[in-house]
């Protein structure tokens, strides 16, 4: 089982960016006249601006959530992968790119590969 991140898209960060840095401004304004409530809302404010510009300015970024990937996903894309050659294959007669023989002789090997 394995684990993949998800992370915010780029414009998502962007107006959590924006929104954040519009209520540090506002911490600001207020911080000498709330006292402990104006600290703590300007420090949460930064916190969320730092995060989200983070992810806005960087490849790697920080995760929002992670979603556990189940190890079954392997046998999916065996079973993808053999529907495809088989269409791919389909498609090839059906160009008349290759001939009935060849086409049922790679489809036995095919199959066969499957099992």
């Amino acid at each position: 089982m394995g684990r993949v991140r998800v992370k915010p898209s780029k414009s998502q960060s962007f107006v959590g960016m924006i929104a954040g840095g519009v209520f540090a401004i506002i911490g600001f304004s207020v911080f000498w006249r709330a006292g402990l409530f104006g600290v703590i809302w300007t420090l949460m404010a930064l916190a969320i601006t730092g995060l989200h510009a983070y992810n806005y300015f960087s490849n790697k970024g920080i995760a929002s959530w992670e979603i556990d990937v189940e190890a079954n996903s392997q046998l999916t894309s065996e079973k993808d992968d053999f529907e495809f050659r088989l269409r791919k294959l389909n498609r090839l007669k059906e160009d008349g790119l290759i001939t009935e023989t060849e086409f049922e002789k790679k489809r036995a090997e095919i199959i066969k590969s499957r099992w």
